[in-house]
């Protein structure tokens, strides 16, 4: 979670919640094999004394304790039921049945909603997660990352905890090709192990607790704004709306912030036609630097360029130390460009 996306989660009194059970990210760090470079090194102090920092959470805690807000606010939480379309302002489910009509029906279903556009393609990258215990040795209050050129990555992300649970957990992630998926099924294990060790030896301690494939979950990424959030009669958010590469961290705060931009829309406006457009004037400039950002620096970290790698490790460390660039990229990290929560105090004040 970044800056952006706690000030939503302050705004609907969650956020004391998700700081209780997440780990505090002061830094993104990253170093290039064999030479050991620095090619990544956003540091949230760069903003000044009082800087915000990230907070990093498991995606369990992040569901629990908006599900919690959700039903504490009185939402009437109906599950076990497949969306499979919309019209005339219900839900299709895949039962054939339908949902009660409502005035607006709103699409938080992500990147592969039945809702709405679907991506023309993925990504060439995505990535394999696992949620593990943590391991000493690694900075509990940073994002860690381990290149070889843009073609392999490794990251370790501390996470907190989950709702109920003690243990404190970190994400572990590996880079790899969509094509390359069957392929690293079919292979053992240890073989993966293997080349995971020889980027980065310190792993040892996270890999020792995987031990089938089905211990790691793959990722596939694409890149997509839709022309509009509405369609079929919907209001479209998060990922159902505009979808990139992880890279820059902004999935959860971009859909946190369309939350929150269409709340404060509907508040403001009486007529809805009037607020649906208030709500994607508010959005649309943030969101388009945010997918030009994401779309320009994801092939420095997950493609088979050797030239644009090599390029990222000339640039990223000095200019990385040289000012004004630690607070831009402190900044883009924290989600503060484009000014979203500006965008929506002027509505507020109106």
């Amino acid at each position: 979670m970044q800056p952006a996306g706690l000030h939503v989660l302050d705004e609907i009194g969650a956020g004391d919640r998700i700081r209780a059970l997440g780990a505090v990210i002061e830094r993104l760090f990253g170093r290039v094999t064999p030479s050991q470079s620095v090619v990544l090194d956003v540091r949230y102090d760069a903003f000044g004394r009082d800087a915000p920092t990230g907070v990093a959470v498991h995606r369990g805690a992040l569901f629990q304790v908006l599900y919690d807000a959700a039903r504490e606010a009185g939402a009437e939480i109906v599950a076990g039921r497949e969306i499979v379309g919309a019209s005339d302002g219900r839900f299709a489910f895949a039962t054939g049945e339908q949902s009660p009509r409502f005035d607006l029906l709103i699409d938080a279903l992500g990147v592969r909603s039945p809702l709405s556009e679907a991506p023309k393609a993925n990504l060439p990258y995505g990535a394999l997660w696992a949620s593990l215990d943590w391991q000493a040795g690694f900075d509990p209050h940073a994002l860690e990352q381990r290149y070889e050129a843009a073609r392999k990555m490794a990251g370790v992300l501390p996470i907190g905890t989950l709702p109920g649970k003690q243990n404190q957990q970190a994400a572990f992630f590996w880079s790899l090709r969509g094509k390359d998926e069957a392929a690293w099924r079919a292979a053992s294990i240890d073989a993966w192990k293997s080349q995971v060790l020889a980027l980065w030896p310190e792993t040892h301690g996270f890999l020792d607790q995987i031990e089938r494939h089905d211990d790691l979950v793959f990722a596939r990424y694409a890149h997509r704004t839709c022309a509009s959030p509405l369609s079929q009669h919907v209001v479209h958010a998060g990922d159902s709306w505009h979808c990139t590469s992880p890279q820059l961290g902004q999935g959860a705060n971009m859909a946190l912030l369309d939350a929150l931009a269409l709340a404060t829309a509907l508040g403001s406006q009486s007529n809805l036609d009037a607020a649906l457009g208030e709500y994607e004037r508010m959005r649309l400039w943030h969101i388009r630097l945010y997918q030009t950002a994401s779309f320009l620096f994801t092939p420095a970290y997950q493609s088979e360029s050797t030239l644009i790698a090599g390029l990222r490790d000339w640039l990223m460390s000095p200019l990385s130390r040289v000012p004004p660039a630690p607070q831009i990229l402190a900044g883009l990290v924290a989600g503060a460009w484009g000014s979203p929560l500006n965008a929506l105090a002027s509505v507020k004040r109106r």
